[in-house]
């Protein structure tokens, strides 16, 4: 039923039962069932509407027992019996929508940040245009409270931007110019200006989006499976309403029996749990797909990691700088860095980045020579520099090294450097672990998941180097997207397998397992299709609350299911033996329902023993 009906039906059977109790207590006992009658039957006539409904969908419900207390009621003198059972009928509805609705806040709310227009700059002018025009290259303004449009880069010297609906950050962070900002990202300081990168319909935020979306359609396996118990449960209410009657030779035991029933906190319970979780999981920057991966996230046995962007950074970071001749090492850096501005290459972004984080002036280079796949030459502040493979640097030398230098350590790479004609050093890259990847690890196994496996592309004595010393039960290297679905298969054999990546490769793994886990930020688009969760920011520790989330719902819902249900059974039993009448029944149950709708809404301030780690800035 939708909301608004909800409403109505929910005021059509308070002013039935008020206007019936109104006549009672006005001595006019006769007329006092009209009001009754008049609460009721609008609830009945919708309640069969929406059986029919569902029957024609092939499912059968407790909403049939509601049907039944109040048919029941009526035809045998219990007017306020079925009166009482369509206010609480009515009011449990009422409340399990509002419950839902309140639960999926966050993502409405998601949702209507989407913009529509943005302000490009067009001639020396600005212009509003709609979000399809833009395309990759427009400069766009963003004013103080604006949202970000589309994923670019930061076109101005710095900007303050607030993430807490993308990621639940609760303080804004900074980005320098260059930096990539995200889209749905609010600017929280002084306009900047942004340099789109891609098209909205392509952007994270519109990815974002369709995910939600989707997640809001979706129906958890659970729910599914109280939808059979239902039935069981049905035959069972008529049997033991049934037994009653016969039993007592008095038909409003029967009566009684059924109000009781009416309607399972199994089917109020369930959903409300899983939408609250979903809500709660995205405020800590985890987007479930829906309800089916968050229950599967509560019961897994095994998480494969994927090695390149999921498990280390993805880009290449420098480890070690080799400064030979006496140049310092900060001397080479600067150098280095400052010839490689006018590179447009990763390795040399990581340079200037490394340099930048240092403090060091950086001036333009000039008589800028690139030489793509090979390196770039130039001259920094009067002085000839070199920067890139040994063979290209090596060319350039006018004095020989005093001796070669050693060999670059597994899983390594080697830029070196030339000053005026001397090789002045090496700075050695590799693709780093990511920041408190043993912690994460260790948590995961606090969580109580046994195994976990890396599954990686690249080379064994790579994979080797960079997973020494980290608590992994399995290492497999070398593997092929088709390879990795395998690996994902012979382990599920041992339970359910969560599977993490980023890559296009990794997207078949991700759809094989029974949660595929996508990096949301910068992995690739057909991996975040393929996954069932979505990091939204490169941070492993995102996912150590997810799973906490995960829990915790199914925790609640089977509190919930299993505290209803054993109550409702109870006060069956006792209706059956005469010690409810059918008014004190429908009271009673009813109180159950409300309980354990209340309780399930526990599932939306469930917090995560571990505080998730904050997003890079």
């Amino acid at each position: 039923m939708r909301y608004g009906v909800n409403i109505a039906l929910l005021s059509i059977a308070l002013a039935g039962l008020g206007l019936g109790l109104g006549l009672r207590f006005a001595g006019q006992d006769s007329a006092a069932p009209v009001g009754y009658w008049v609460g009721v039957l609008p609830v009945l006539a919708a309640l069969m509407v929406e059986i029919a409904r569902s029957i024609r969908r092939g499912e059968v419900g407790l909403d049939i027992v509601a049907a039944l207390s109040m048919t029941a009621a009526l035809a045998f003198g219990e007017a306020l019996a079925a009166a009482v059972v369509a206010v609480m009928y009515s009011g449990g509805t009422f409340l399990e929508a509002f419950a839902e609705g309140r639960a999926r806040r966050e993502m409405r709310a998601l949702l209507s940040r989407v913009p529509r227009t943005a302000t490009r700059h067009r001639n020396g002018a600005l212009e509003e245009v709609p979000l399809d025009d833009i395309a990759p290259g427009d400069r766009l303004l963003i004013r103080r409270g604006d949202v970000a449009p589309v994923d670019g880069t930061l076109g101005s010297d710095t900007a303050l931007l607030d993430q807490s609906a993308l990621t639940g950050e609760s303080m804004p962070v900074r980005r320098d110019r260059g930096d990539e900002v995200m889209s749905g990202a609010t600017n929280a300081g002084e306009m900047f200006d942004l340099c789109a990168s891609r098209p909205a319909r392509e952007s994270t935020y519109a990815g974002i989006v369709r995910l939600v979306e989707d997640a809001q359609r979706s129906k958890a396996s659970m729910s599914r499976l109280a939808d059979r118990f239902s039935l069981l449960f049905l035959a069972a209410t008529l049997f033991l309403a049934g037994l009653a009657w016969w039993g007592a030779g008095d038909p409003i035991r029967a009566v009684a029996v059924l109000v009781v029933a009416t309607p399972c906190p199994l089917i109020l319970a369930v959903p409300v749990t899983w939408a609250a979780g979903l809500s709660r999981a995205a405020h800590f920057g985890v987007l479930i797909k829906g309800a089916r991966p968050l229950e599967s996230l509560a019961g897994i046995a095994t998480l494969v990691l994927d090695k390149t962007g999921t498990l280390t950074g993805g880009t290449p970071r420098i480890v070690t700088i080799e400064s030979f001749g006496g140049m310092a090492e900060d001397d080479l850096l600067h150098h280095a860095a400052a010839l490689d501005q006018a590179s447009k290459h990763p390795v040399a972004q990581a340079i200037v980045a490394a340099a930048q984080e240092r403090g060091l002036p950086l001036p333009a280079p000039e008589d800028v020579v690139d030489s793509p796949g090979e390196g770039v030459s130039g001259t920094v502040a009067g002085r000839s520099v070199s920067i890139g493979g040994t063979a290209y640097v090596t060319r350039r030398l006018t004095q020989a090294p005093d001796s070669p230098p050693a060999p670059p350590a597994v899983g390594t790479a080697v830029v070196a450097v030339a000053v005026d004609g001397r090789l002045a050093g090496r700075l050695v890259m590799a693709d780093t672990l990511r920041s408190g990847t043993a912690q994460f690890l260790a948590n995961i196994r606090r969580l109580g998941i046994p195994r976990i496996v890396l599954a990686t592309g690249d080379r064994r004595e790579v994979a080797r180097e960079i997973t020494e010393g980290l608590a992994l039960d399995a290492v497999h290297a070398e593997l092929t997207p088709d390879r990795k679905v395998l690996l994902i298969l012979t382990e599920r054999t041992r339970g359910p397998v969560m599977m993490v990546g980023d890559g296009v490769n990794d997207a078949p793994a991700l759809a094989a397992a029974d949660v595929g886990v996508a990096m949301g930020a910068r992995g690739a688009a057909a991996s975040a299709e393929a996954a069932d969760v979505v990091l939204l920011v490169d941070d492993l520790h995102r996912l150590v609350p997810g799973l906490e989330i995960a829990r915790g719902c199914r925790r609640i819902a089977l509190q919930s299911v299993a505290a209803g249900l054993g109550l409702s059974v109870a006060g069956m039993i006792a209706a059956a033996l005469g010690y409810l009448t059918p008014v004190q029944g429908a009271l009673l149950q009813e109180a159950i329902d409300v309980a354990v709708i209340l309780n399930a809404l526990r599932a939306l301030w469930i917090t995560p023993s571990t505080a998730p780690a904050p997003a890079p800035s």
